[in-house]
């Protein structure tokens, strides 16, 4: 049993995810993996490099972490502790492993990284993709953010465009066909606490709590 949380920049994912994992008292798996990583290598999540949208940098950190823990993952040994460097194929690779295993163990709100398509096999899932209008996202950045709106609104075009892409390239799925869902929920309307509650109520509704 797992939910994932694909959405757009701006639109909530993070704290949405939270507030059902709060209410089913399941595991919360965000910020691109990272924390789940990190706990995997044994490290704090403190210890890892600071969190990016950014597929190079999250490669990178993926590399730092998985090195030493996993090296099987890698195409040759890595001497002397040296983090070797990744392409982004190696990127898509690991993050299948780390998402098969987070589902295997099941009972986890999972956010971001493709996963209703690296699990569209998986049958004890709820894929959820969180959408809002543009100028409520801008803003919800730029507060969260402490930028400006001209600047929260480049952020927010560029993640969701790398998120896109990175969707189109690896797995050849429109990451706004809303076919690729259970359900699309628009916190814009519902709110934060609104679209928790419609995903909780549906994993209830499957007798998963």
């Amino acid at each position: 049993m797992i939910i994932t949380i694909s959405r757009q920049y701006g639109a909530g994912g993070s704290e949405v995810a939270r507030r059902v994992a709060a209410a089913l008292s399941w595991r919360l798996v965000d910020n691109e993996l990272v924390e789940e990583v990190a706990a995997r290598a044994g490290l704090l999540p403190a210890d890892v490099a600071e969190r990016e949208e950014r597929v190079p940098s999250f490669a990178e950190r993926l590399a730092r972490t998985l090195a030493a823990s996993t090296p099987e993952l890698f195409a040759a040994p890595v001497p002397g502790g040296t983090v070797p460097k990744l392409q982004e194929t190696d990127l898509v690779r690991i993050t299948e492993t780390v998402v098969a295993e987070v589902a295997a163990k099941g009972r986890a709100v999972l956010v971001g990284r493709a996963a209703p398509a690296v699990l569209a096999r998986e049958t004890n899932s709820i894929h959820v993709q969180l959408v809002a209008p543009r100028a409520w996202r801008i803003q919800a950045a730029a507060e969260r953010l402490a930028v400006d709106p001209q600047r929260a609104a480049e952020i927010l075009d560029e993640t969701d465009r790398t998120r896109a892409n990175y969707l189109r390239q690896y797995y050849r799925r429109d990451w706004y066909d809303p076919v690729n869902y259970h359900m699309v929920l628009n916190t814009g309307v519902l709110g934060l606490d609104g679209a928790s509650d419609v995903i909780v109520e549906e994993a209830r509704r499957r007798g998963w709590t």
